[in-house]
């Protein structure tokens, strides 16, 4: 047998073993410690060669966790998939957001504000659907804009807040800086935003959906987890801060967010003069919304 061939049957006959227990096999820390980490073994069936999960996640951190180089290998085989799932997209999140993961992992109502590294644990919707959201920009299909993943992306507790009505301020929420697009035949830039909730199935604004009634939108789809989405548009739950906040004009603005708490929307985005823009850089310094702040934003998210 030749070489190649010997080097094929091992790296698809290996046994992926029983990972279960949900997926998350990794414990805390990232070089395989104890109690299920990356280097814990599964039994007889455990992954050897390039599908080792401790190797698998040396040679990523090696490339500081490139997104599209791990879209790549999830794309190679099942087996891979399989171990981007259970823990490259996790190691990636943390890799690349340790302080807004952080926020998103702890339990509703507690810190989340450490600088330790976050602890290893569910994320609602799934690593690979929260690793998707913190680089790939969704466009807006309705105008023409495609998706498409983004160098540099901001996201921002300050901004989420502007996202909320006031009953439903006690919520977490991080959302992005819009990503601009100029679209064929049109005066105004597109600019397309996204973000994700803490603890959505707990949270002050699904309650309210809910008490409201609001009906889930038939023709709308997450584009990151695939769930079915309300538009806040519709229930009447976009407050006045987020039009202004995002620089556009009120009514030219969608806004939906997912069963599972990702967020998405578009919003066509005013043209400010100059003194316009010198008055807004003012009283975004003055509520604390510099990015220069550090104590209320992640910062930036860069490939």
């Amino acid at each position: 047998m030749s070489e190649g061939a010997r080097n094929t049957r091992q790296f698809y006959g290996s046994s992926s073993g029983g990972g279960g227990g949900g997926g998350t096999g990794i414990s805390e820390g990232r070089d395989g410690v104890a109690g299920g980490g990356i280097g814990a073994a599964r039994g007889s069936g455990v992954n050897t060669g390039i599908l080792d999960e401790h190797v698998l996640s040396l040679v990523f951190r090696s490339i500081n966790w490139d997104p599209q180089a791990v879209c790549t290998a999830s794309c190679v085989s099942r087996r891979l998939r399989a171990v981007a799932e259970r823990v490259l997209w996790r190691e990636l999140c943390i890799s690349r957001a340790p302080r807004m993961v952080s926020s998103l992992a702890a339990s509703v109502g507690g810190g989340g504000n450490s600088a330790a590294p976050p602890t290893p644990g569910r994320i609602v919707g799934g690593w690979p659907a929260l690793a998707k959201m913190l680089f790939f920009c969704c466009g807006a299909a309705g105008h023409g804009v495609a998706g498409h993943f983004t160098r540099v992306s901001r996201f921002s507790k300050t901004s989420g807040r502007s996202f909320l009505s006031r009953r439903c301020r006690g919520d977490l929420l991080y959302v992005s800086d819009p990503c601009e697009h100029a679209v064929a035949g049109a005066a105004d830039d597109l600019g397309a935003y996204r973000g994700v909730f803490r603890g959505f199935m707990r949270s002050r604004t699904r309650a309210c959906l809910v008490g409201r009634q609001a009906a889930l939108d038939p023709r709308v789809r997450c584009p990151y987890c695939g769930a079915r989405v309300w538009s806040m548009v519709a229930a009447g739950m976009v407050p006045r801060t987020a039009w202004r906040r995002l620089g556009c004009l009120e009514g030219r603005l969608e806004y939906y967010v997912c069963v599972s708490g990702h967020l998405h929307g578009n919003c066509w985005l005013a043209r400010l003069t100059s003194s316009e823009g010198e008055h807004d850089d003012s009283s975004d310094s003055d509520s604390g919304a510099s990015t220069q702040g550090g104590s209320d934003e992640d910062g930036h998210v860069a490939l």
